[in-house]
């Protein structure tokens, strides 16, 4: 028969296991979100340079254009 004091600390025991396995959990579920938010930045990142590159391809042409008009140029 088990005495007051085991059965205590079996049931601490129990409890340490089921807050270990919870943090377990916790800690699994931070790392994937934390996974896919460095996955989000780095396609993000990678859209908005390709995006800046067209912009800037862009802005130089504007520029050429606004020039050939101001010197009354044809485009040919």
């Amino acid at each position: 028969m088990a005495t007051p004091q085991r059965e205590t600390i079996q049931k601490q025991i129990q409890q340490d296991w089921a807050n270990r396995e919870y943090i377990e959990v916790i800690t699994g579920s931070i790392k994937k979100i934390t996974d896919f938010l460095n996955s989000f930045d780095m396609s993000c990142r990678s859209r908005l340079a390709t995006l800046n590159e067209k912009l800037t391809s862009l802005e130089r042409k504007i520029d050429y254009l606004e020039a050939c008009v101001t010197k009354g140029e044809t485009l040919t």
